[in-house]
């Protein structure tokens, strides 16, 4: 694995096509990490047409599916 690059999450683009966060590669496609993999504490975002990778510097918690369930409805008391 050629790990070229670390980029922030923030830096990188969401592709609803893809359902993938992306970032332009020297080859001129796309680095691409999905929300699944970001979620399972994937860090590695690759290119589908070279042998390029970069690391995507994230806070796990942000994507964790714990996060991302939803909690008890609130009660609200008069």
């Amino acid at each position: 694995m050629t790990l070229h690059d670390e980029v922030e999450i923030e830096d990188m683009d969401w592709n609803e096509e893809l359902q993938a966060f992306t970032y332009e590669c020297p080859c001129g496609d796309l680095f691409q990490i999905s929300m699944e993999e970001l979620e399972a504490g994937e860090e590695i975002a690759h290119c589908p047409s070279c042998s390029l990778y970069v690391r995507v510097i994230y806070d796990p918690e942000d994507f964790s599916q714990k996060a991302s369930l939803p909690g008890p409805e609130p009660i609200l008391v008069a």
